[in-house]
Order: structure tokens, then sequence, then C-alpha cells
């Protein structure tokens, strides 16, 4: 959708002050940054999700070994101990937490978690042609993002100005990723996303 502004020759306060306007406009969240690959890749504990895939083998118990799906719940479900949640979790939490259960069960206290499959989920909105949830199975960046989204009417969208917000220790911080030298062949830089991020596609900014 474009911004029409329709204004007459004024005095050179209210022309200051449309100049300001239309510089703050274009702006970015001032706590937003510019990813680089150090900054953007961050390494962070992989915690297990609704609809990952976890296989779990016991080395002194292989009647125990099996591979699961966690359910939209957050569970899975085991021989002996049930249903146990899961989810939010990571491999090595939920392998001490399967210690405990299966104490009376094992000998030698050693059980492995292994991430066979993982799957999350990311959102895309703003000038793309189907905004909405988008699901992976695999690392994602945030250009295959917006190709999973349908694409962009390329007249209408600012490639340049994409931004990706993302939850960090429940601090909302937002980074501005150049996805149209990506596609130029000017840039090579990746930014993958993160489970639950928003990737926002602005419109470029029209006025006559």
């Amino acid at each position: 959708m474009k911004t029409i502004l329709n204004f007459k020759p004024a005095g050179p306060f209210a022309l200051f002050g449309l100049v300001s306007i239309l510089s703050l406009s274009g702006c970015v969240n001032p706590q937003s940054h510019t990813p680089k690959e150090s900054q953007a890749e961050v390494p962070e504990k992989i915690t297990l999700l609704e609809g990952d895939v976890v296989k779990i083998t016991f080395p002194d118990s292989a009647t125990f070994n099996t591979t699961t799906k966690v359910q939209r719940d957050g569970t899975i479900k085991l021989p002996v101990v049930g249903e146990i949640h899961v989810a939010g979790m990571t491999s090595g939490e939920l392998e001490k937490m399967l210690v405990a259960k299966y104490a009376d069960q094992i000998v030698s206290k050693e059980i492995n978690v292994a991430l066979e499959s993982s799957t999350f989920q990311v959102y895309v909105t703003g000038a793309v042609m189907h905004p909405g949830k988008v699901v992976s199975d695999r690392p994602l960046t945030a250009l295959e993002a917006v190709l999973e989204a349908g694409g962009v009417d390329y007249s209408q969208a600012n490639l340049k100005g994409v931004v990706v917000s993302r939850n960090i220790k429940g601090h909302l911080e937002h980074f501005k990723v150049n996805l149209q030298d990506v596609i130029n062949g000017k840039s090579s830089e990746t930014f993958h996303l993160r489970p639950n991020d928003i990737l926002f596609v602005r419109e470029k900014f029209s006025w006559f």
C-alpha cells in the first residue's frame, strides 16, 4: 500500500518539519542492529520443541531404546515411565531426568538423548505475498523465509530494510537485514532465523 502525501508549498519552518517527519518514518527502532555474522549467530542452548524427533538410547538396556516425537502438548511417551513433558528442555537436561526416572530399571546410569530432526516456526509479515507463520524442519535464513512466504512484489517491498525482531532473554531486539544486496549478489552474508523470530518486510515510501 502506497502512502500519498498532498501538500501545498509552505514557509521554511513547515518544510523543515516535513523533512523531519520523512526522515523519521524510514528509521528502525533506535535499539536496532545491523547484523554481522558474529552478532546474529550467537550460539545458544538448543531446547526441545513440539514436533522435534528425539532418539533415546540406553547403552546397557537396549530394550528401552526408542525414537519418539515431541507432541503438540510438549510431551513424549516412554516405556515404563509413561508420559513426560520435555518441551523447553535441553538434551542434557532430559538425560538427567531420565536417569532419575529409570534409576530402578538400569544399571549403568547412562542414557543418551540425540535430536534426530527439529522443526521450528517463524512469522513473516509486511510486503510479502502470503504473510503468516512459516514452519521449517531445517535451518532457515531470512531470505528463505521470505521466499517461503510467497516472495514479494519488488515494486512495493523495501528489501534493503527488512527487520527481524527477536526475543532475547525477555528483551525484544531488532536486527536490520539488507536482502537486496544478497539478491543482487553484492553480499554473501546470511542471517539465520531462530524459533519465533518475526520478520517484517517494509514497503517502499512513496509520495507525489
